[in-house]
This record gives C-alpha cells, sequence and structure tokens, in this order.
C-alpha cells in the first residue's frame, strides 16, 4: 500500500488511538517557533513523535529551543531564515528536505503585529504586515508544496484569527492579512487534496503571546475579555498546539480546508 492510500483510509480500522496522533517519522517545520504558539506546536509535534525543525531569525534563541526539545529526548534541528526572503526560504527548504529526506507537515506561524488607528499607518508599516503573513506563508508553503507534490503527501497548516470574523479597532492590516492566508487555505485545499496534500488553518481567539502582554497588563481590557470569552479567561499557546497536531496526524486525515476557531466560545454570542 503507497504511503497516500495508507493516509487516505481514513482515521479508524485497527488503529490505536496512539497510532491516530501520532507523527512518528515525519519531518515538520514551525515557522516563527522559538516562543508563544509556534513553540507550543513545535513541543506538541515532537512530543508526537516528529522531527521537527523550528524555524526563527533569531538564532541563539532558536538554538536554545532546539537544546530544549532535545533535552526531552525528542528530535529537532533549527533553521534560520526570514520567511519574507524567497530565494532563502527555497533554499531552507531545500536543504530541509535534502537532510531528511520529506517535508510532511508545515504550520505557518510567524508573524508580526502593530496595532494602531487605520489612519495612522505608513504605507511601510501595512506593507510589513502583509510581507510577513501573507507572502511569508506564500514562500513557505509554495516552496514545500513542490516537494510534498512528488511523495504525494503533506499537511499544510495556516495560522488564521479572531479578527478575520470578529472586527476591532486597530487591527485592520492584521485583519486583512489573516483573511488573506484563510482563503489562501481554501484554495490550496481545494487544488492540493488531489494530490494527497490537506491544507487547514486554526483561528486564536484572545490569546495571552508577546503579541497581547500589554493588552493582558491592561486590567480593564482583561477584565473584558474574561467577561465576554464564555469560558470566562485568556486562551494559552498550549490551547491552540492540540488542535495543530490532530490536523497533521492521522487522525485528521479526512479534514481539509477547514478553519477551526479555538476562541472559547467568543463567536457564539453577540
Amino acid at each position: 500500500m503507497s504511503e497516500q492510500e495508507s493516509n487516505t483510509r481514513g482515521a479508524g480500522g485497527d488503529a490505536s488511538i496512539a497510532e491516530l496522533f501520532s507523527l512518528k517519522g515525519r519531518v515538520a517545520l514551525v515557522t516563527g517557533a522559538r516562543r508563544g504558539i509556534g513553540w507550543a506546536v513545535a513541543l506538541m509535534l515532537a512530543k508526537a513523535g516528529a522531527h521537527v525543525v523550528l524555524n526563527d531569525v533569531v538564532e541563539q534563541e532558536l538554538a536554545a529551543r532546539v537544546a530544549d526539545l532535545e533535552g526531552m529526548g525528542c528530535k529537532a534541528s533549527g533553521s534560520v531564515f526570514d520567511v519574507t526572503d524567497h530565494a532563502a526560504v527555497k533554499q531552507a527548504i531545500d536543504a530541509i528536505v535534502a537532510a531528511h529526506g520529506a517535508l510532511d507537515i508545515v504550520v505557518n506561524n510567524a508573524g508580526n503585529q502593530n496595532r494602531k488607528p487605520f489612519t495612522d499607518y505608513t504605507p511601510e508599516e501595512w506593507a510589513s504586515i502583509q510581507q510577513v503573513h501573507v507572502t511569508g506563508t506564500f514562500n513557505v508553503t509554495q516552496a514545500a508544496a513542490r516537494h510534498m507534490i512528488e511523495r504525494a503527501f503533506g499537511r499544510i497548516i495556516m495560522m488564521s484569527s479572531l479578527s478575520v470574523a470578529a472586527s476591532r479597532s486597530t487591527l485592520a492590516p492584521y485583519a486583512t492579512a489573516k483573511g488573506a492566508v484563510t482563503t489562501l487555505m481554501r484554495e490550496l485545499a481545494f487544488e492540493l487534496g488531489p494530490k494527497g496534500i490537506t491544507c487547514n488553518a486554526v483561528a486564536p481567539g484572545f490569546l495571552d503571546t508577546e503579541f497581547t502582554t500589554a493588552l493582558v497588563q491592561d486590567p480593564a481590557f482583561s477584565a473584558w475579555v474574561k467577561q465576554r470569552v464564555p469560558l470566562g479567561r485568556w486562551g494559552r499557546p498550549e490551547d491552540i498546539a492540540p488542535a495543530v497536531l490532530f490536523l497533521t496526524s492521522p487522525a485528521g486525515s479526512y479534514v481539509n480546508g477547514a478553519l477551526l476557531n479555538i476562541d472559547g466560545g467568543v463567536l457564539c454570542g453577540l
């Protein structure tokens, strides 16, 4: 049985629960992996058995994260590149495939943020958000997809956002970028699905990360979040990682083109 056939039979059958969520033998790339959601995802995938290639632009911190995973007995390595540099991305992903024989999973997590009123953004600030989220996702996904097509297998995860469905002020370029990434996910699910590659996205809600430190520390805003979120708390990166594991594991093999909101129930109410 070919790899494609074995991964498209469905998640049932005789597989154990552990096997359904195992990534043993897989190679995964997580961009923006030195902290926050990226680190939580990298840790989860590594614990599930994948060799995880952590990407970021800060080499020293990235090396420390790789050492952390190796210290846990996990398989990991680092790849320092800027997702906005098309040539550098291609070179890095080609090197990953050459070193490990494949690239099975890509998690497009690298991002940046800049909150201010729409009329105050400079063209450069607007472009920076689009470059990292949209162009960066294009660069990484295109380079990886070419290798995945050759093996008729791949799992691609996009990082969407609650802001795609529920607007707030001071997030115009970020919400725009996340909307583009979410639309790209659906397009690729349709285009690459017949080639054995699934593409899905997760959309975090109000999360306590480096992007939201000022908001978390704002008593009034934090109280509003806890009141607005039915579960009564900020989300954590650790709330996102298990969903990524599901979508990249055999258990999620028939999920394609899905946007999974992980927001504590915010979108359920007005």
